[in-house]
């Protein structure tokens, strides 16, 4: 009875996250804006981007989305649909190119948790080179105004604050529920301004913001984290789910009316 019990609730575990896969798929499928799949290449590195545009009349700003340590998975290429919604154009890197099975990438994988393993196996120079790869080909966009953003979510957010002190061009950075640098001195690197979004049940993480406010202000630098009370860890996410708590669907709505307003900002 217990085997059964186990195997009817792993069935309808499963179940339930591949219909938020679904989900998330047919919001890509239904989006009226132009995707397209291109890739960069540095050195002997081809990286995979997923490219979306909005619909709108005059340039605008690009913005980098940096993927969670699940991969360029259609959550994130959504996410990069709805940065296009807001206005702007937007480009996913699946910084797993290359490291799937065969030499593949994200969708390569057999599951999210093989993709998780394997993000933390990148070297961090190689994700920085895959960045100012495609930095340096969405900022020459004809449809761009020449200002480029970065936005990540959890190990993205990490890997955004990282990108920053390798990256004095960028116009803003918005940090997703990720830390910050552990070497103090690599912030008298940065010139961009940062925007953190974060959950207020998120204590991993949170708990590095004092010392972050701390060493972003010693170094003269902005930094301006919010906190999305009773809201976990991926709340951009799970607040999007059809079973998500009031908490993270309010903070989703409420970082995403934030994000619109600043990157309307950054763009004048």
């Amino acid at each position: 009875m217990k085997n059964l019990l186990f195997s009817i609730c792993a069935f309808l575990f499963t179940t339930s996250l591949f219909a938020q896969d679904e989900a998330f798929l047919r919001r890509l499928e239904e989006s009226p804006r132009h995707h397209e799949w291109i890739k960069t290449k540095h050195g002997d590195r081809e990286v995979h981007s997923f490219l979306v545009f909005p619909e709108v009349k005059e340039k605008v700003m690009a913005v980098i989305v940096i993927h969670e340590n699940r991969g360029l998975n259609d959550w994130a290429r959504g996410m990069a649909d709805q940065i296009a919604e807001a206005g702007y154009i937007a480009i996913a890197p699946d910084l797993l190119s290359g490291s799937g099975p065969d030499g593949g990438k994200t969708a390569d994988f057999a599951n999210s948790d093989a993709a998780r393993t394997a993000i933390y196996d990148l070297d961090p120079d190689q994700v920085t080179g895959d960045l100012n790869a495609v930095y340096e080909f969405v900022k020459t966009l004809d449809a761009t105004n020449g200002k480029v953003a970065v936005i990540g979510f959890c190990w993205g957010g990490s890997q955004t604050f990282r990108y920053v002190t390798n990256n004095s061009e960028l116009d803003a950075a918005f940090v997703c529920y990720g830390g910050a640098p552990k070497d103090a001195t690599s912030f008298s690197k940065i010139n961009t301004p940062i925007y953190g979004f974060y959950g207020g049940n998120d204590a991993r993480v949170n708990a590095g913001i004092p010392a972050t406010e701390k060493n972003m202000k010693e170094n003269g630098k902005f930094y301006e984290p919010v906190i999305y009370d009773g809201a976990g860890h991926g709340f951009f996410r799970a607040g999007e789910m059809k079973n998500a708590s009031e908490e993270n669907a309010k903070a989703r709505e409420e970082g995403l009316k934030r994000l619109k307003k600043l990157l309307d900002t950054v763009n004048e």
